[in-house]
């Protein structure tokens, strides 16, 4: 198998020519490049779409985040003799020059990750925005999402919702966000993994309360699908039932309005405490309940001596 940074072609004749529609792999003089982000399944291969086939049938390269996976998916689709290169997170930025330059040479590039849309949570966004920069017209082929497919099924209020993706693992920004989602009234959707959904759950009952709801989803899509929907205290009580390999949505209930006007200094007083149980310092915790409430930083500082 070519490593990682090797763009790898295995266009080959079938019946003595490619299929109809298909590229002939030679960028054309004044030809218009194109980037085509292209939406996969999430777990059920049923869910690829004509139209996503058609797309990667027709590219000239696809860029895709793990080559087994993808020569997995276009096997599933019949595609053969597709060229297709790596494009990961850690390459992504190395990688996006010499795409841009084969497509402002005329080329279409297929953008894939391993599932769901890219730039979501994963590798696409730098490509992207170096081909919008470069003048180069960017479409996208819509596909299933893990993140609106968990929402949807949590019986959540979805007419207003944040994404948070990938919480912080730790220290004041993971505690920053922590306060945040507090007192944010929309629902959030956040992505975790099987090892650390534990932890993460019990985080949110210390900082969000006992009693707010949540939905947590594993397996979208596939036969073993399952949800769970219970308050945090329950939820975080059957947590062992979640710890396996993969990675689940929670999907947080939003919080309660708060009552109009400045919160009070018991609602300020409370974030302190939970946020200085978690391990925050009284400056961190002050910082984090001062974004969170939109109060003063000194006011949410003075208060802590009060709930140590």
């Amino acid at each position: 198998m070519a490593g990682d940074d090797e763009v790898v072609y295995e266009r080959s004749m079938v019946a003595g020519k490619l299929p109809a529609g298909s590229p002939s792999g030679i960028a054309l003089p004044g030809r218009p490049g194109l980037l085509v982000v292209v939406g996969t399944p999430i777990g059920n291969l049923g869910d690829l779409s004509p139209r996503a086939v058609q797309a990667l049938e027709r590219a000239d390269v696809i860029a895709c985040e793990d080559t087994r996976r993808t020569r997995q998916l276009l096997s599933h689709a019949g595609i053969r003799g597709a060229a297709f290169t790596s494009l990961y997170a850690h390459n992504e930025a190395a990688k996006a020059p010499a795409l841009v330059e084969q497509m402002a040479s005329g080329a279409t590039v297929a953008i894939v990750s391993d599932a769901g849309m890219p730039a979501i949570s994963d590798p696409g966004s730098l490509l992207i925005r170096a081909a919008i920069d470069a003048g180069i017209r960017v479409t996208a082929v819509p596909g299933p999402s893990a993140a609106l497919s968990a929402l949807i099924v949590s019986g959540f209020d979805t007419s207003r919702f944040v994404f948070e993706g990938f919480l912080p693992r730790k220290g004041p920004e993971r505690r920053r966000q922590l306060a945040l989602l507090a007192v944010e009234t929309r629902t959030a959707v956040l992505f975790e993994s099987a090892r650390r959904v534990g932890d993460t759950l019990k985080d949110l009952c210390q900082i969000c309360g006992r009693e707010r709801r949540v939905a947590v989803a594993r397996e979208l899509t596939k036969v073993h699908e399952e949800i769970w929907r219970a308050d945090l205290a329950s939820l975080c009580c059957t947590v062992d039932e979640l710890t396996q390999l993969g990675e689940l949505v929670i999907v947080l209930e939003g919080a309660p309005p708060q009552t109009p006007g400045a919160p009070d200094d018991s609602d300020v007083g409370a974030m302190m405490a939970r946020l200085l149980q978690q391990g925050a310092s009284t400056k961190e915790a002050a910082a984090a309940v001062a974004a969170a409430l939109g109060v003063p930083r000194r006011r949410a500082y003075e208060l802590a001596p009060k709930v140590l």
